[in-house]
């Protein structure tokens, strides 16, 4: 039956294009943005999660109540993270628990339909076949009157952010994604998902966190309101907190957790599970091994690399970043991040940036050498950078910059930003990953409800790193993170090796790391195999690789004593990992399919191509009465001061922001509309221009050269808030190199003004430092004090090698 809904709903969601304004239409009366009064069934979700060092075990679980005359057949899509191993699905019937199975996905989808037909109630839980972070649950055959509640277990990494923090996210957000015509085959769920404002959502939400660490909580901190901090321990390394009553499943819930004590390398070792045959993944112990390793900076920074930056120009980037009033909008802040870029990269190097939306354009037809001239040639266009390229095509975009020659010994190194609404994420992935040897790519997902599919699967792919930015986060600052990065000296030859006791060996269960940055914490997963070390056995591993010619090692000593765990939380995201790998693999697929459907059975992990399946065949007779679809809507946030547009019915088979301006203003004449905002801060003659206040900090930017000196005009003293008559007086020395002063005077102000963004300019200040030591003399401290006395600042002149 869902399988009869699905085609029979794709059939009429998408019927040929609209010639005028070549987007598709659709005939059915609902569609993404419809307002629906219809009865939902679902009436709350509450989540407990379970946070211990930098792993989270999270139950959610949805309760159900069919307020109807007739049975019904609840179906629900949820966004979920692309790490996360769901290995748990059990409903509650009548005080009666009913425990899913797994089962392969077609198996479990015919069984779910026969269930239906037969008038017995069934649950169906299934990952989507097009995107590894969205999930769909099935209730169906719910008589009236009738409670049901199901719980969904998984767990997953937690990610270490630069300051050290862990980072979970329960994602709320999923976005639509933008869809070909050719692709109307592929059933993307998203395509046809009720959506309401979030203040209207009918079910109540509630999220309850558990933390333990051995280390101690310092401190928690959220997107979304809490409740106060509760230590549940005196030394506290136990703690519970919660979302703050009133809270709507419409955005993104993100919790930052702050231990105490520095990170150090880790291996953690767990049972086998109870019954599990030897020799096989659950019938061994498995082992999660976590390094941190530190590349110095005295190493040095590349001054030579391809960088080739492609941003997402679709209708969605004129959105703002987050729903704060006042929030800045994600294509101005894409272009205060390029601009960031551009003057952060060394001279030598070279350079391209892409836009893409429904098409694609370049700067450049191949990538140039970065000099004065292609760097200003580039920071004009960037400013002029609007979101105009219509929906989210990625793909073809990619496909130019690889069909470009690489540079010799320059090395690829590929900056993606979108906010990942896209429907072939498969093919995306899939294309990085064919050219994984010759770039790296770097990934970032802009806004709630990027697909994390997308941003990670692109970025493990070709051994480079992710990046979320969320509610307050500042793009400027990740993007340049990962520059510093990509600038690092390439890490080589990485290996590990074992000693262990005669008799036991271990078998690496996800892949070998191709690439180490620094302060980035590497996780593996092993299998640990034989039966013959004695008591109080220990082991060592060693992680090697080659730095600058240099052999680098770190050992981590561990005990042969694997702890017992009930949830199999290690073997768990072992699974997972190995389903990844496996999935990403470019051999036999039939062969590598059969794999990871063993793997998934074996585990219990959900893998694309299995699915949790519960039917409650102990009913006294059958469910009668003709079944009613309800699809359970989730929320579509409005900004505050946003205005209404319309967009009629029939042309609602991609977002309006990601249309041509031409289709726009066609929409705009058309009847029978149904709301979508836009901003209140666009033009009024054009809602898809905005117009860019440059911050001081931007400006002073804006006027530094590719070498890293600044020219001393009036644009850089009015930055600093003085005359250039007053500039030249204050010079100590009248013959001596008017640019030097004036490169002095712009580290200063950046030191005095803006200390508080220094990651975002530290590289940029690098090269004006090394350009101002390149033409110093013995007067530089005296130059150094007096730009001090003229800026009334007290910056040590140690920021110059002094």
């Amino acid at each position: 039956m869902l399988k009869k809904f699905l085609n029979s709903f794709s059939s009429l969601f998408y019927k040929g294009r609209n010639e005028q304004t070549g987007i598709t239409s659709m005939e059915h009366p609902c569609g993404l943005f419809t307002l629906s009064n219809q009865p939902v069934p679902l009436k709350s979700i509450s989540v407990d999660v379970s946070i211990n060092q930098f792993v989270a075990d999270v139950s959610a679980t949805l309760d159900y109540k069919n307020e109807e005359t007739g049975p019904v057949e609840a179906l629900f899509v949820f966004p979920m993270d692309e790490d996360s191993a769901v290995y748990s699905f059990q409903a509650v019937v009548d005080g009666k628990n009913i425990v899913a199975e797994i089962r392969e996905k077609q198996q479990a989808q015919e069984d779910y339909e026969n269930a239906i037909s037969q008038g017995q109630a069934a649950f169906l839980l299934e990952q989507d076949s097009s995107s590894g972070d969205i999930f769909r649950c099935s209730i169906g055959n719910l008589p009236p009157g009738q409670k049901a509640t199901v719980t969904m277990s998984y767990v997953q990494e937690l990610s270490l952010e630069a300051d050290e923090a862990v980072r979970f996210v329960l994602p709320a957000i999923l976005n639509p994604r933008y869809l070909l015509q050719e692709s109307a085959e592929t059933n993307s769920i998203t395509s046809y998902i009720s959506r309401i404002l979030g203040k209207e959502l009918p079910y109540t939400f509630s999220v309850s966190a558990n933390i333990c660490s051995s280390n101690g909580i310092e401190k928690v901190h959220s997107s979304c309101a809490l409740s106060p901090l509760k230590y549940l321990a005196d030394d506290k390394t136990v703690a519970q907190v919660s979302l703050a009553e009133g809270h709507k499943f419409d955005r993104d819930v993100e919790i930052l957790v702050y231990y105490g004590g520095r990170n150090t390398p880790s291996v953690s070792l767990e049972l086998p599970q109870a019954g599990a045959k030897p020799g096989s993944l659950m019938g061994d112990t498995a082992m999660m091994v976590s390094f941190y390793p530190s590349i110095s900076v005295a190493e040095g920074e590349s001054t030579s690399g391809e960088f080739i930056f492609l941003v997402d120009r679709s209708g969605s980037m004129n959105s703002p970043l987050n729903f704060e009033k006042g929030s800045q909008f994600r294509i101005s802040s894409a272009k205060e991040t390029l601009i960031l870029l551009l003057k952060s990269l060394p001279l030598g190097c070279y350079f391209n940036i892409y836009g893409f939306g429904s098409t694609f354009d370049y700067f450049f037809p191949e990538s140039v050498e970065y000099t004065q001239q292609t760097m200003e040639e580039a920071v004009q266009r960037v400013k002029s950078l609007k979101a105009d390229l219509g929906g989210t095509e990625i793909l073809e975009a990619l496909t130019d910059i690889y069909s470009k020659s690489c540079k010799p010994n320059h090395p690829r190194q590929l900056f993606v930003f979108t906010d990942g609404e896209v429907c072939d994420t498969g093919l995306v992935i899939a294309e990085v990953q064919r050219h994984s040897q010759n770039h790296r790519c770097f990934s970032f997902g802009i806004g709630e409800g990027a697909s994390t599919s997308l941003i990670k699967g692109i970025a493990r792919a070709s051994g480079g790193t992710a990046e979320f930015i969320m509610d307050k986060d500042r793009m400027q600052l990740k993007a340049l993170r990962s520059l510093k990065r990509a600038l690092q000296p390439v890490v080589q030859d990485i290996s590990f090796t074992w000693t262990l006791p005669l008799g036991v060996e271990t078998t690496l269960l996800s892949p070998a790391p191709t690439m180490i940055f620094h302060g980035q914490r590497l996780i593996v997963y092993a299998q640990l195999k034989g039966t013959n070390a004695p008591k109080g056995a220990a082991g060592e591993v060693c992680l090697q690789y080659t730095l600058c010619g240099n052999i680098v090692r770190s050992t981590v000593p561990f005990s042969l004593d694997p702890k017992a765990d009930d949830k199999l939380t290690i073997h768990r995201l072992a699974a997972k990992s190995l389903i990844q790998t496996l999935e990403r693999s470019s051999q036999d697929a039939a062969e590598e399919k059969k794999k990871v459907v063993d793997i998934s059975l074996q585990s219990g992990v959900v893998s694309p191509h299995t699915a949790y399946i519960a039917i409650n065949k102990e009913l006294n007779e059958p469910i009668q009465g003709p079944l009613t679809q309800r699809d359970i809507p989730l929320a579509h946030r409005c900004h505050d001061g946003r205005k209404f547009l319309g967009v009629p019915q029939k042309n609602i088979g991609v977002p309006l922001a990601d249309l041509p301006r031409s289709a726009v203003r066609s929409l705009l004449s058309a009847d029978h509309c149904v709301p979508y905002f836009v901003s209140d801060e666009c033009d009024d003659d054009d809602p898809f221009t905005l117009s860019d206040n440059e911050s001081p900090l931007l400006q002073l930017i804006s006027l530094q050269k590719a070498d890293g000196s600044w020219e001393l005009d009036e644009a850089l003293t009015s930055v600093l808030g003085v005359s250039v008559q007053a500039a030249l007086a204050a010079l100590p020395d009248q013959s001596k190199d008017v640019p030097s002063w004036a490169t002095i005077l712009a580290v200063l102000w950046l030191h005095s003004s803006f200390w508080g963004q220094r990651e975002e300019w530290e590289l940029l200040e690098k090269k004006a430092v090394a350009w101002i030591q390149a033409h110093s003399d013995s007067s530089l401290g005296e130059c150094i004090e007096a730009a001090n006395a003229l800026l009334k600042s007290s910056v040590d002149p140690a920021v110059f090698g002094l």
